[in-house]
């Protein structure tokens, strides 16, 4: 089993979640909770595949569940928000893994 990918500055989060979303084995996993939200908001997987390839972490993060793992913020915005600014919490694994906890707009 590999080791947790510990905590990241915001920087060095911003650049790893981005190369991940935009790697072609990106193994993108979305909770319950997530794909809800995307169609209580009128979004697709398209539009949270682009706030994670091209947004920032502005936050130091959160300790996740399993310890050794970190809950992040990506902030973007998608060609379907409206010039709305969107936030997702996401969980990477240090790899090609990104476990996506929620998406919400960013202004509410």
């Amino acid at each position: 089993m590999a080791a947790a990918p510990g905590e990241w500055s915001p920087a060095d989060a911003t650049r790893r979640i981005n190369a991940c979303a935009r790697d072609r084995l990106l193994d993108l996993s979305l909770t319950v909770h997530a794909e809800q939200r995307l169609t209580e908001r009128d979004l697709l997987t398209a539009d949270l595949l682009h706030v994670l390839k091209t947004g920032f972490v502005y936050e130091k993060p959160e300790p996740s569940t399993q310890d050794g793992y970190f809950k992040y913020c990506v902030e973007g915005k998608s060609p379907n928000s409206g010039n709305r600014l969107l936030r997702a919490v996401v969980v990477p694994d240090g790899r090609t893994e990104l476990k996506v906890l929620t998406i919400m707009w960013r202004d509410e």
